[in-house]
This record gives structure tokens, sequence and C-alpha cells, in this order.
């Protein structure tokens, strides 16, 4: 077979690292909140149409409203920066839980009272991009230039500078800009382990903290799940299963929420009862993706693993 070929189907293979985590925790979950109601296609920013994807009407994936406003969509978006987002920040806040916040650059420019709660209580915020488009056909230089507006966007609605990136609707030089631009510790454009690993693909070893789509609040939006006791029921089990590997070899795992979908009033129980459910295990590191990268970075430098 090749040896050049560009994908890394392996990965760890039967012997994953002993990941460490602070404490002898058996494993660290991420909770993360896309933040990205303000930043979606729409002709009010110059779009040709409206937002396809994860609009609360059925499939994740809907036929766009061309040349003209989609009032019930952007209604949608609406409830999450409105009303989705304080109901989350109050139930994490309540309970004193680290988040990171997926923050899409031009939604945290249009929400500043938002932003400054994520700082005040002290959220990782991570850049989601400047716009929560497909970026897929995006010239390299217009995609460089989102980016550093991305950048500025966080920094001057929260106050510091994303050391995360994860962009979602990537382009083929999306990974590469991120290593150029030099200043981000991982980016989590991947779905590919349950642990961090080093890409090396762009001139110097680059962290990546793989992201979950399944964990994940969008599959109210795909008709996958319906009720918060769905959500629960997934989730858990997920962390059920990865509890118990983790007695051999600790893990990692994510779960994805977004302001108007877990935001809403009949699910975000789920979300609480998760919580509950985690609790109960006293050697689980919730935490911010910026703590798992410095960990790992600290743990398992590049000379010492893949």
């Amino acid at each position: 077979m090749p040896s050049d070929y560009p994908r890394d189907l392996l990965g760890y293979g039967p012997t994953p690292p002993q990941a460490d985590w602070p404490g002898g925790a058996r494993l660290a979950l991420s909770l993360v909140l896309n933040y990205e109601e303000g930043g979606e296609n729409t002709v009010l920013h110059g779009d040709s149409g409206s937002e396809q994807f994860l609009a609360d009407i059925g499939p994740a994936h809907i036929e766009p409203l061309v040349g003209a406003r989609a009032y019930n969509t952007e209604s949608m978006f609406e409830y999450g920066s409105r009303a989705g987002f304080w109901r989350i920040h109050r139930l994490l806040t309540s309970r004193r839980i680290p988040l990171t916040v997926y923050g899409v650059g031009m939604a945290l420019e249009r929400n500043p009272e938002a932003a400054k709660a994520m700082a005040a209580a002290g959220w990782e915020v991570a850049s989601h991009a400047y716009r929560w488009i497909n970026y897929a056909g995006m010239p390299e230089a217009e995609e460089r230039e989102q980016m550093q507006r991305a950048i500025e966007a966080v920094r001057s609605t929260v106050g510091e500078r994303p050391v995360g990136w994860y962009c979602g609707r990537v382009s083929m030089n999306t990974r590469r800009l991120v290593v150029e631009e030099g200043g981000f510790l991982y980016d989590s454009d991947s779905y590919a382990d349950d642990l961090p690993y080093w890409n090396h693909e762009h001139g110097r070893a680059h962290l990546i903290l793989p992201y979950s789509l399944d964990n994940n609040d969008l599959r109210f939006s795909t008709n996958g799940i319906f009720t918060a006791e769905d959500f629960f029921d997934y989730i858990r089990d997920a962390f059920d299963l990865l509890y118990a590997e983790s007695a051999e070899t600790p893990k990692m795992m994510s779960v994805g929420l977004h302001c108007r979908l877990a935001g809403r009033p009949g699910r975000i129980g789920g979300l609480a009862r998760f919580l509950d459910h985690v609790a109960a295990h006293g050697d689980v590191w919730i935490t911010l993706r910026r703590d798992i990268a410095r960990h790992w970075i600290a743990e398992h430098p590049p000379e010492n693993g893949r």
C-alpha cells in the first residue's frame, strides 16, 4: 500500500496511552456550548440566503430561502441568544461547572452581554470561526482574514485571546491556517478518537482535541432524539461505557450543546440529569478544553506520543 496516504487510520491502536489525568481521574469530561446565534447565514449579513443547518424545524439540513429573510429560522436562532443561553448559563453556574464555549466571532459581537457573562463565569471561549457558515469553498486569503477577525472578536468581547479553535464546516485550508497562525494550543475539528492526539501534517506538531457530534444536542434537529430523556439516555450510556473502559485506560468525553437546542425548557432537564449522574462518580475531571490541552502537552509531548 502507498506510504503517503494522508489519513491516519491506525491512531493509538490497541495500546492507547495512559492519560494520567490530574488527581488520578478516570475520565476527562468536556462540556461545550456552541454560541452561533447572530453569525449564521442570512441576507442581513450579505449572504445569498437563509441558514440551512440546525434550525429547530426537523432535519439538520433544510433548504435555504434564497434572496430573502427566513423569519421563522431567524427567530429560532434568536431564541438561543435571548433565552436558551441564559437558561444553560443558570444551570451550569449554579453548579459551578466549567464550560468551554465555541464562540462565533460575529455572534459574540452582537451580544456583548452574553460574552461578558461567559468571562465572568470563568468559562473558556474558543474560536468557532468568525461566521457560522460553510468555509469549504472560501478562498484561502479570505479565510485567513476571517480567522484574524474571529480571534479579535473573542479578544474584544471576552477579554482574552482564544487558544482553542473549532470551525465545524471546514475548508481544505482550515487546519493549516490554524497551525500557521501559531497562537492556538489545539483545534477540535476532528471526531477521530477518545483521546487527544498529535497531527504532523503542516510543519510542526499540532494538538487535536477530538469533539463529538453524537454526544451532541444537534440530534434534536435531526429527528434522532425528541425528549430530554432520549438525550440523557444516550450521553449517560456513552459516559458509562467510557468510564468503565477508563478503569484500564483513562479516556476523554465531549458533550456538545447549542443555546437554541438544549436551551429549550423541554430539553434542558436531560442535561441536568446527566450532570447529576456524573456527580455520583468522584473520579471525573470536568474541565475546560484548554486545560486538557495543557495537560496533554505537558504529559504527552509529541516526541513521546503519536
